[in-house]
């Protein structure tokens, strides 16, 4: 999906997708702003188009016309990547491929293109100030997500100081995984943090994501210590088979109430919706097959996490909603 914004002059950074009139990532009506690049390698991720940090080229099969009534794509490949499989739909042999887009700026039915454009801060800002009336209403602004956001922290923290300049409501979402000179940097310009937990264990945490949450856990305290009354939402999603356990989600509530606790805790369910962009960028999806949590499995879930909050004298709530990466 094109951005809609397009890159000129200044700092610039690496988005995929800018996506308007959000209302689960954080306060009112927002804008969420997608950039690439993502240290982490979670098994379930539903936008694996923002894991790379560089474009990549995207193939929508079923979109495709075919390669006998429009072979565009094929002498506009000068590295031969691009080939035709036994229904005569395009191939793409992805060891040759350099992604540079040729193919993708000829193919008429957007079957083939790029994901991933470089644009600068003021580029961001004007397609996020499109909808100001409707974060005035609201009470919304933007929402920084990816990817992971602080992966690119030079922009990230310019285009967060030029969006409060301009009155906007600032809120980003992370995984917490940065130096924390990086968070720290980041904490003052914003209004809200959505910060993801997604398990306690170290070795779950490894096999899960490809890398130990030891900084993440870390940062989470330090940002709790340091900036305590900025307002931070934690977010679990819930994985089967990876912390789908009232033991588990107990777990990080504990930890989250003893680091310095909370305004939220979102119990985010599983779910398949990122499979077919798996398939788009000739990558294999590691959870195929598996099904989505229950409700009664949620309800559970949402009830251990409360009794903690309880126990702690916390009144706010845990609801669940749609896991957004």
């Amino acid at each position: 999906m094109s951005t809609g914004i397009s890159a000129e002059t200044g700092p610039r950074g690496l988005v995929f997708a800018v996506q308007k009139f959000s209302v689960h990532d954080g306060s009112g009506i927002r804008t969420i702003v997608f950039l690439k690049g993502c240290p982490l390698a979670c098994r379930w991720c539903s936008n694996p188009e923002g894991r790379a940090a560089f474009p990549e080229l995207m193939y929508a099969r079923e979109r495709c016309l075919g390669t006998d009534a429009c072979p565009a794509c094929l002498p506009a490949c000068a590295r031969a990547a691009i080939g035709c499989d036994a229904d005569g739909r395009v191939d793409i042999d992805r060891a040759r491929c350099d992604a540079c887009g040729a193919c993708a700026n000829v193919c008429p039915s957007h079957a083939l293109r790029m994901c991933g454009e470089w644009v600068t801060v003021d580029d961001v800002l004007q397609a996020v100030e499109e909808d100001g009336v409707f974060y005035a209403r609201s009470g919304g602004g933007v929402t920084l997500s990816g990817g992971e956001p602080l992966a690119q922290p030079a922009f990230v923290t310019v285009l967060l100081a030029a969006a409060r300049g301009r009155g906007l409501h600032t809120a980003i979402e992370t995984s917490g995984l940065c130096r924390w000179s990086v968070l720290a940097a980041v904490a003052p310009l914003v209004d809200e943090v959505l910060y993801d937990v997604k398990c306690i264990d170290e070795r779950t945490h490894l096999l899960a994501t490809g890398v130990s949450n030891r900084r993440i856990l870390d940062n989470f305290r330090r940002l709790r210590r340091h900036f305590p009354h900025l307002p931070v939402t934690v977010r679990t999603p819930v994985i089967p088979g990876v912390n789908d356990s009232e033991a588990v989600v107990q777990a990080i509530a504990e930890f989250v109430e003893g680091a310095g606790g909370a305004e939220r805790y979102e119990l985010l369910s599983y779910h398949r919706f990122g499979e077919g962009k798996y398939v788009q960028l000739g990558q294999h999806y590691a959870l195929r097959g598996v099904e989505v949590p229950p409700e009664d499995r949620m309800r559970a879930l949402r009830t251990a996490a409360a009794r903690v909050r309880r126990e702690s004298s916390d009144p706010a709530g845990v609801r669940s909603c749609d896991l957004g990466g």
